[in-house]
């Protein structure tokens, strides 16, 4: 942490002169690669340690009072003093940044269940007990899988505004599976189909990715929509 606290000290102070100097800045010449890492080092300092983080926080005159009586020995505030102000302010920010991030979830989650009640009222739509919804695009003829079987299907998911997260027709290749190794909705919405059979399936966040998402694209809290197409049951 010290050593933190000797670069975020650093890069103040350089964010301080600049700011305070910021309409009568010098123009250099980047004659060679020691100038350029020199000008690149200066942007790096600024973007990591103050431009999304300190900048609506901090006035540059005291930034640059501060600096110089650290360089004089002459600092109101003893190390731990620092140390414990800039932890509670990154404290802070990550617990501001955290009550927003849960808003945002509170929101997909809304939207997820309000999409769900309205698809539900659709006649064409089935719902099981678990609140799976599906629809029967085409029903095939063979046998059903059970849940330790492997299946082989081509599918295509989106979230409820249409956005596709996946497809194996994109990639041009079926995939194959364990029903018992998938998201919830799958495994039982398999279950319902047999061979030669397209659904679209219904997915309520607790049967999807639950309050954890995956990846960047399915947020937490999200319902997701599935068309799939079960080609084959491997034993």
């Amino acid at each position: 942490m010290k050593k933190i606290s000797i670069i975020l000290i650093s890069a103040i102070a350089l964010w301080a002169m600049v700011s305070c100097n910021k309409n009568e800045s010098t123009k250099v010449e980047l004659k060679n690669f020691d100038d350029s890492l020199s000008y690149a080092v200066g942007i790096s300092l600024y973007d990591i340690y103050i431009g999304n983080q300190l900048n609506k926080s901090t006035d540059s005159t005291i930034v640059l009072n501060g600096f110089a009586d650290k360089m004089n020995g002459k600092e109101m505030l003893t190390s731990e003093q620092e140390e414990e102000i800039i932890n509670k302010y990154f404290t802070k920010r990550q617990e501001e940044q955290q009550k927003e991030q849960a808003k945002q979830f509170e929101i997909t989650k809304a939207e997820g269940e309000d999409f769900l009640a309205e698809n539900a009222k659709r006649p064409e739509v089935k719902t099981t007990d678990s609140g799976l919804q599906y629809e029967v695009i085409t029903e095939g003829k063979g046998k059903k899988p059970t849940e330790t079987d492997v299946v082989k299907v081509h599918y295509k998911g989106t979230l409820i505004d249409g956005t596709t997260f996946d497809s194996s027709y994109d990639r041009g290749e079926p995939a194959e599976f364990p029903l018992n190794g998938v998201i919830r909705g799958w495994t039982e919405g398999l279950q319902l189909m047999s061979e030669g059979s397209k659904y679209k399936l219904y997915i309520p966040y607790q049967l999807g990715y639950g309050e954890r998402g995956a990846g960047g694209t399915i947020k937490p809290y999200s319902a997701l929509i599935f068309e799939v197409e079960l080609l084959e049951i491997k034993q």
